[in-house]
């Protein structure tokens, strides 16, 4: 029998892979694109273990998958750093420039 690709593997390397670039847009970019990687990671994944003799392209799909845990991984940090820095700082000193500006040369300072 002729090996088949996985349908959705390509997409998931795709997806996986911006995931992690896109995780420094706040966060939420990133972690979209992660949990519908791990999505169809995991169909395709099903569909493997069924027969994976018939399978070709699973390298693919492995690597496509575990980009989208870091993918997801990271962005979930991003937002927990910016909600750190929103909190510390207060959002009110965030729409203040001058306030914003006093703040950062007082950090430099020590």
């Amino acid at each position: 029998m002729e090996n088949r690709k996985l349908p959705n593997a390509t997409a998931v390397l795709v997806l996986g892979i911006l995931s992690v670039l896109f995780c420094w847009c706040y966060g939420i970019i990133g972690i979209i694109l992660s949990i519908i990687a791990i999505v169809l990671a995991q169909k395709d994944l099903a569909l493997y273990n069924e027969e994976p003799q018939n399978y070709s392209n699973y390298g693919n799909l492995k690597a496509g998958r575990i980009m989208a845990i870091i993918g997801l991984i990271l962005s979930v940090i991003t937002i927990i750093y910016i909600i750190a820095i929103v909190r510390y700082i207060g959002i009110e000193n965030l729409n203040d420039p001058e306030k914003l500006q006093d703040i950062m040369k007082n950090l430099q300072k020590g």
